[in-house]
């Protein structure tokens, strides 16, 4: 499949099958984050794999969308390594940047025939709380991962784009 195509049929999974995410398949939506580009190469992003019973039962508590999925990954950026633009402050590439490194996760899991959801309706400091992570960690997205349930299916707002004139102007 082109990558137009793939990109296409990506959809955010709202419901998840229990099975669960094979540690290969896993390990190649890690790699494929981190070959995302960064600010300055400075690589800042930071991602905690949720799998065990203790972390999901943590991340459930403090987020309603993580849909059942058995692989939620919480994806960040450290404070302390993003880069910072002189010229817009107070602009931080860290955001920016794990917006990207989640992109790259989320096209490779519908690569690799798994479902994912960029969820963004949380707390973040109830998230670094709830999981006990350092302060200078900043979560932006919870991406669950994993097999899409047997009814699964896009919301009907998924193909709905505006046209290229409403979003794109040559200048």
């Amino acid at each position: 499949m082109d990558f137009y195509e793939l990109a296409k049929k990506r959809y955010s999974v709202r419901s998840f099958s229990q099975r669960h995410v094979e540690p290969e398949k896993l390990e190649k939506i890690l790699e494929a984050g981190r070959a995302a580009p960064t600010a300055k190469n400075g690589q800042p992003q930071k991602i905690y794999v949720l799998q065990s019973e203790e972390a999901l039962e943590k991340i459930n508590s403090v987020c309603r969308c993580i849909f059942g999925a058995k692989t939620v990954l919480a994806v960040g950026y450290d404070e302390n390594r993003d880069w910072k633009n002189p010229l817009m402050p107070p602009y931080h590439s860290g955001e920016t940047d794990a917006a990207i490194v989640c992109t790259h996760m989320m096209l490779e899991a519908a690569d690799l025939g798994l479902g994912s959801c960029w969820v963004g309706f949380f707390s973040a400091d109830e998230v670094s709380k709830a999981l006990g992570l350092p302060e200078n960690i900043r979560i932006t997205a919870l991406l669950p991962i994993g097999y899409p349930a047997s009814d699964a299916a896009p919301s009907e707002r998924h193909a709905l784009r505006a046209e290229l004139g409403e979003t794109v102007e040559y200048l």
